[in-house]
Order: C-alpha cells, then structure tokens, then sequence
C-alpha cells in the first residue's frame, strides 16, 4: 500500500495482520515516492510488483489518493497484482462519485468506499462494497451478522447460517434508515445524468481552477514571499476534482478567514488545504469567488 494512505487504511491492514498473528514490520510494504517528489509514479509501483510480487498477498491501494489527489491506475496496477496472484483491492472513499469506475472490467477483486464525500450523503454515511464475482460463492471466514444471512431463509430462525452471495454475505446489520435516506436523494439526482457527463463537467471545473490559481498565486508571488505550489497532478488524467494547494507558511489563519467567508476546504497542517469544486453542484462561479476570496485572505495575512 501507500506510505501515507487515509489513516484508517492503515488501522485496516495492521490489525487484520496481527489477528492473523503475524507482525506489522514485517508484514506490511509502504511504498513512498521518489526523493525529492510528492507523488508515487504508477510505473513505480507496477514495477515493485512485477520484482516482488511472488511474496505479496494483497496490494491494497486508494484510487484517489486523499492527501495529493492523485488517482493511481487502478487497471494496470491490478492487471501487474494478478499476474503474480495477488489479491489486489481498492479504497474507493476518495474516487466514488469522482472518477469514471469500472471495477468489473478492470477485475478489482475488492473495494470498499464511503458516500459522505462525492456521494453527497452527510458525515457518516452509509459505506459500499464491491465483491468480484468470481468470488460469489466464497466461504472465507469473516464476521457475520443478522444481514449475512441469506434473506430468503433469514427468518427460519434456525441459527445456521446461509451465508449470502457476494458483498451481501460481508454485511452485518440493517443500514439505519435516516442514512439510506441520504443515499437516496444522491441517486435521484444522479439517475438524471451519467458518470462520463460529470466527469467531462468536473474536468473543466478543475481546470478552471487550476487556471485561477496558478495566475493569481503567481501575480502574488511576484511582490511577496507568498509561494503555493499544486500537489495534484497537472495531467486531469491523473487526478479527480481535487487540487491541494501546498504553500509556504501555515495555513491555520488563512483557513480561518476563509470559514468566515463560507468557504469550506479541507485543511491538512501546517501547509495544505485541499480544495474540491464538486461537479454534483458547484459552479464555475463558485470557483471564481474562492480563489477572489482566497486571494483577499493571503493579502490580509501578508
């Protein structure tokens, strides 16, 4: 996995490592980026699998990379993990909703996600799973619950499980109604478009952003010691709706006064705050007002 995956990646993989009595040093690869760079090249990584890959059992990267915004080439990544017969799966919580996914085709074998983001469900939403079909059957041991069982013989009340097909054998309780609700309005409003439509949208949104950015943080730079530098990859290939805009000095004031603007980003400290035009409701307006907004805020602090 990544050296700096979403923290609870890594509270996943280690514990599932030491309930299999086996210790995380010795267990679990971080892979970093170059000295010098802040992105992990996709050829790095298939290359590391292609030498080692004889010894690994699961690669287990983000399709978005939360902190950069880096989207990792989840089909070739995946094709290299299989031709050395690793289980090879996916964190999706920054890629659902984001980027075009076709996790059939690319014969992921697992992925799990959250909706809170993109999936515009609120804070705590109901989280997704995706199961290979070629493990529809499977039998692994795994914790079971009331809602693994399968629901045509559920209510026999015989205590024997029949374990469901696919990710519905991997769930444990009814979801609670109020979040199914949230979901439930994404999907209404989703159901009027397509993931290619928004992404073609989001491709420009960025962009735009991307372009405002880079004009205005420059004109600043020129008569300061302001500097920002963009994280996320130039290539819109390679990234989704995120840009993280790294800069010079902490960040704490500057996020601050854009709260009170009602801007909301995302603060990573001491330098990075990742900002996302989302292609569900922001504008290109909306983009506009948060980089004259963060403009007025740098010149206020400098």
């Amino acid at each position: 996995m990544e050296s700096k995956a979403f923290p609870s990646d890594h509270y996943a993989i280690e514990s599932q490592i030491r309930l299999k009595g086996r210790k995380v040093e010795d267990s679990m690869i971080c892979l970093s980026p170059r000295k010098g760079e802040d992105l992990i090249r996709n050829e790095d990584i298939i290359k590391y699998i292609e030498e080692n890959g004889d010894s690994i059992a699961v690669i287990f990267f983000s399709g978005v990379q939360y902190y950069t915004g880096q989207v990792f080439d989840i089909e070739k990544i995946t094709a290299a993990g299989h031709k050395k017969g690793c289980i090879v799966g996916w964190d999706l919580a920054h890629a659902f909703a984001n980027i075009p996914l076709y996790l059939s085709k690319w014969d992921i074998d697992f992925g799990a996600w959250c909706t809170y983001k993109y999936g515009s469900s609120g804070a705590g939403g109901l989280a997704g799973a995706f199961i290979n079909k070629r493990f529809g059957k499977d039998q692994r041991d795994r914790m079971l619950g009331w809602w693994s069982h399968r629901l045509s013989s559920r209510f026999t009340m015989d205590n024997v499980m029949d374990l469901d097909d696919g990710a519905f054998g991997y769930r444990i309780s009814n979801p609670p109604i109020f979040l199914a609700t949230g979901i439930l309005g994404f999907l209404e409003v989703f159901n009027k478009t397509s993931m290619e439509e928004l992404r073609e949208k989001s491709l420009k949104l960025t962009g735009y952003l991307e372009f405002l950015v880079n004009y205005h943080l420059q004109k600043i730079s020129e008569i300061s010691k302001i500097r920002c530098e963009i994280l996320t990859p130039k290539d819109p290939v390679q990234r989704g709706c995120q840009l993280s805009l790294k800069f010079n000095f902490d960040i704490a004031e500057v996020y601050k006064q854009l709260a009170r603007r009602g801007i909301a980003v995302d603060k990573r400290y001491p330098y990075v705050i990742r900002v996302t035009p989302v292609h569900f409701y922001n504008t290109f307006t909306d983009v506009w007002r948060f980089v004259d907004q963060l403009v007025e805020c740098i010149k206020e602090f400098s």
